[in-house]
């Protein structure tokens, strides 16, 4: 292999055959003689003979420097050039890829890659071998090594095989193996597709690879990335979130969207980082049920999983009560305990005041009783089944407890008249705040030691007082206990709620208090560190999409607080029960992204940029052809025909050039082109609808349903096709799918009459208004734009499916048929037609199924699913498959025949 600046010759050894350019020099200044036409007698044969010898004529030398540019380009031809390509190697050694496969690699992963494989090709085609080390440490117990791998095809298969991995490279790993690699390799081409940014370990890595041999780096443009999505903090009033970028060079438009559990967008909000910013952040300010249906926040088109944020109870504003008759007993409003609680809660939840019957008709998750709260018999018999149910009751002690001790709504049995600490006729000093329990919700909470404690409701000694007691004063005697009722907590803090028995109303570690007392009611304390074992549920890949939990993945051994790093072993994304389930977020154990300083001396850095290889063989095979051409016609007007004149010979040359340089196109091939793709194969096409989102969406879910029907069935659709309904011909498209906007009004006539000529000859449309996660809502959706449409076509009546359909059962038994939402009913014609073998014209639904069936260039899901998962995707797909064979096979599964077996089967 052979460079010569932007041009590489693949087979340069063949160039060797242009020595021999002089010697055809020689042969070719001669041209023969050309044939001469005599009539007979034979005796004109011995007319003109000269006796003396003859030499053939001379050619001109144009025309043998015509002849020797014929040749030299066939010569250079043969030896293959290449203009612009991708990568030159050194004169020897073998070939070190080294990625960095962390989590800040994934925006332009693909181009990584590509150029990557680039690198391959080139070292195939010199014969070099190639060692690859990645970045990402891998489970415990591996370490990075240079993986030497045998070939081209294996070398291209091991690194489209890799993705990004959700936690950070280890460049001191990669330091390591780089020297391993020295030691083993010598000196070698080194090319460096790294994230652009500075960790430990770094600069030692980039001088070990520099010492390797020749050092190419392929760094990004971090001014656009890669981004990091703090998580909000759950102390909050509200939902803020923090975007970082390590270089601010330009000006960048993001934006975060917030959506729920299934998937479903619930809040945008757009953030500006001007030239110059390094940082932004943006706020979530939404109605109390929005913003706790919030489950997962992500920049929008940054993939990564430094770019999701994951949200768990934790950060839900929970309705909490203070149980209060309204206006009573606040004399003196800004000393009550009414006034101190709700200061001291406002940033955590949704407030209330009131009777206990009042606040528990709002739902509230956490009711908090005042020492000076009366309550009924009928108010206790509605706390008792509510703590029964999962709620969370708070209780003061104060002046009212002391005096009437309550053993029934109390997590422990009291002393009467209370333990006073200070006073004229006290000798003792006012006490503080000694420890918390290990295993209670205060576990690794700061204690403050300014604190003071006058007085407290004391508790009787008990075999049980120890287990329930959560935090005491310095000298052992309870200040918090707690009792778990059914599926809730009564929790009893012996001090008031205000200044009149203590200063911990004052302080922020009472406001600690409540936040974490309050997190009892959403189950999602601080996990870990306990008897509770937290296995993964999902897990974020490296391009921030959840998934099932990675092979590595173990269970949460520690508290969340207490966590340094996440690895493969410890990914982020939920842990623990459906029920009460945690979020660890990536962006919220990085450092802020910082870029490289600098990269070592003579190294050569560029980014993912791909100058596209141009084979030149081609053209230099035409140039030759055309001379080739040229010197036979020019050859042939020298030379001429036998029997023909020189005038003759000259209009035959012509006639050849004409010939080859003005061939008729071909018919057949015009021809081809004006047929529509649906014509030659079996093809579905969707309706363009104007919208550029919605139509991508539209072709990528029916060319993922394709590969699936490819892959499953006998059917090999060809690739789907956007018809304009107005303009083009449908008839050729056994299966018309029409995503439905909101704003779509009535058809014209023209276009109603092709539709419903198109529906009466067999064919079927798949309507999907994509708005089943609105269903039973108030919003105007694409369900009201369908019945505009509905009101345009010949449409017949409509049915739920029935379960004894045959769409139930044209290839997969089903009873359900989800897409991206599984709410809604799916529509088709009541009865059946007896013209078009029982199919209906029309399906009508709201699943949004071409984006469940999306998938991307590499064959991944495009979007998220509903609540479902992976398993509602593929219930998705097994729908299309069955709609597709009851669209090309009628009733074909309605026969009796097979009624009995698949009767069995569901019973099964």
């Amino acid at each position: 292999m052979l460079s010569m600046g932007p041009v590489l010759f693949a087979s340069p050894w063949l160039l060797t055959a242009l020595a021999a350019l002089p010697l055809l020099w020689w042969l070719l200044r001669l041209v023969p003689p050309a044939p001469r036409f005599m009539p007979f007698p034979a005796i004109r044969l011995l007319f003109g003979l000269r006796g003396e010898e003859t030499v053939p004529r001379a050619a001109p030398w144009w025309l043998v420097f015509l002849r020797l540019g014929l040749v030299t380009l066939l010569i250079v031809a043969a030896a293959r050039p290449i203009l612009n390509p991708d990568w030159t190697l050194g004169a020897g050694g073998p070939v070190a890829i080294v990625i960095d496969d962390g989590w800040a690699a994934a925006p332009e992963w693909d181009q990584r890659i590509e150029r990557a494989v680039a690198v391959v090709n080139a070292a195939e085609r010199a014969g070099r071998p190639v060692y690859l080390i990645t970045g990402a440490p891998p489970a415990s117990g591996d370490v990075l090594e240079p993986l030497r791998l045998q070939g081209a095809a294996e070398t291209r298969e091991a690194l489209g095989a890799l993705e990004p991995k959700p936690w950070p490279v280890d460049r001191v790993a990669m330091a390591s193996a780089a020297q391993n690699l020295i030691e083993d390799a010598g000196s070698a081409d080194i090319f460096w597709f790294t994230d652009g940014l500075d960790s430990d370990g770094a600069q030692t890595l980039s001088e070990i690879l520099s010492r390797a041999g020749s050092l190419t780096v392929l760094a990004p443009d971090l001014s656009a990335g890669p981004i990091v999505l703090r998580p909000p903090s759950a102390a909050s009033a509200q939902m803020s979130v923090d975007i970082l970028r390590p270089e601010a060079g330009i000006p960048l438009d993001l934006a975060v969207i917030a959506f729920a559990e299934n998937g479903r967008p619930l809040a945008r909000r757009d953030i500006t980082l001007g030239a110059g910013d390094l940082r932004g952040t943006t706020a979530f300010d939404l109605p109390l049920d929005i913003r706790n249906e919030i489950a997962r926040l992500v920049v929008e088109n940054r993939p990564g999983a430094a770019a999701t944020a994951l949200i768990d109870r934790r950060w839900s504003r929970r309705p909490v009560g203070i149980v209060a008759d309204i206006g009573s007993r606040e004399v003196l409003p800004l000393l009550s305990e009414i006034y101190f609680l709700d200061r001291a809660l406002q940033p955590w939840g949704s407030l209330g005041r009131g009777r206990v019957d009042e606040l528990l008709d709002q739902d509230r998750a956490v009711l908090i009783l005042p020492d000076d709260t009366v309550l009924d018999s009928e108010s206790r018999d509605l706390l008792d089944g509510w703590l029964d149910d999962g709620g969370v009751a708070i209780r003061f002690a104060g002046p009212r407890l002391a005096a009437a001790p309550d053993d029934l709504l109390t997590p422990v049995r009291l002393r009467g008249g209370g333990r006073q600490l200070t006073g004229a006729m006290q000798w003792t000093e006012p006490a503080r705040i000694g420890s918390v329990a290990d295993s209670g919700p205060f576990a690794g909470m700061r204690i403050a030691g300014d604190i003071t404690i006058s007085r407290q409701v004391l508790a009787e000694p008990s075999l049980d007082l120890d287990a329930k007691t959560w935090m005491r004063l310095e000298d052992d005697t309870p200040l918090v206990t707690a009792e778990q009722r059914g599926d809730g907590w009564l929790v009893l803090i012996h001090t008031t709620a205000n200044t009149e028995w203590s200063d911990l109303a004052l302080s922020g570690m009472f406001v600690e208090m409540l936040e974490r007392l309050m997190r009892l009611g959403q189950g999602a304390a601080d996990p870990g560190g306990d008897d509770t074992i937290y296995y993964p549920l999902d897990t974020l890949d490296g391009f921030g999409r959840l998934s099932a939990p990675q092979a590595s993945a173990r269970p949460l051994s520690s508290r969340v607080s207490d966590l340094t790093e996440l690895s493969a072993e410890l990914p982020p994304g939920f842990y623990g029960t459906e029920e009460a389930r945690v979020a660890l977020n990536l962006g919220g154990f990085l450092e802020d992204p910082v870029a490289m300083g600098s990269y070592p001396a003579g190294a050569v850095v560029t980014d993912f940029a791909k100058a596209e290889e141009v084979p030149i063989t081609p053209y230099l095979l035409l140039a030759a052809l055309l001379l080739l051409t040229l010197d036979t016609v020019i050859t042939t007007v020298m030379r001429g025909y036998a029997g023909l004149s020189r005038s003759r010979g000259a209009g035959a040359a012509a006639a050849i050039l004409l010939g080859v340089f003005l061939q008729p196109a071909d018919p057949a091939m015009a021809q081809d082109a004006a047929v529509p793709p649906g014509a030659l194969a079996t093809t579905f096409a969707y309706v363009l609808t104007g919208d550029e989102e919605v139509d991508r969406i539209s072709a990528a879910g029916l060319q993922g349903l394709s590969q699936v029907l490819t892959n499953r069935t006998a059917v090999e659709p060809g690739p789907p096709v956007g018809v304009d309904i107005d303009r083009d011909e449908i008839a050729f498209y056994p299966l018309l799918y029409w995503p439905v906007l909101e704003d779509q009004g009535r058809l014209p006539a023209p276009t109603a009459d092709r539709i419903n000529r198109y529906m009466a000859a067999g064919g079927m449309v798949l309507f999907d208004t994509r708005d089943g996660y609105l269903i039973n809502t108030q919003t105007r959706t694409a369900s009201d734009a369908m019945r505009e449409i509905v009101r345009s076509l010949d449409i017949p009546p409509l049915i739920a499916v029935p379960a004894d359909h045959v769409l139930t059962r044209s290839f997969y038994l089903m009873d359900f048929f989800p897409g991206r939402w599984s709410e809604g009913v799916v529509w088709v014609e009541e009865g059946g037609n007896t013209t078009n073998d029982g199919v209906s014209p029309v399906v009508v639904g709201s699943a949004d199924w071409a984006a469940a069936w999306a998938l991307d260039n590499s064959g991944r899901p495009l979007l998220p699913i509903g609540n479902g998962g992976e398993a509602q995707r593929e219930l998705a797909y097994r729908f299309g498959v069955n709609l597709v064979m009851y669209t090309l096979t009628g009733n074909y599964k309605s026969d009796q025949v097979h009624v009995p077996s698949i009767l069995e089967r569901l019973g099964q």
